[in-house]
């Protein structure tokens, strides 16, 4: 299941991120991250899949 977390990271960070923490702070970051730039959100949801 990780796996696919990963790729949804890829394709879509912000999803990855949901589906690994739900709507938290974390998810937020990560919409305002990928707003701010592609490849930091990427950065932060494979970051935060990897560590939960």
């Amino acid at each position: 299941m990780d796996i696919l977390k990963i790729i949804f990271a890829i394709i879509l960070p912000p999803l990855g991120v949901f589906l690994e923490v739900g709507i938290t702070g974390a998810f937020w970051l990560n919409i305002l991250l990928t707003i701010l730039g592609y490849i930091p959100g990427i950065i932060h949801a494979v970051w935060v899949i990897a560590k939960h």
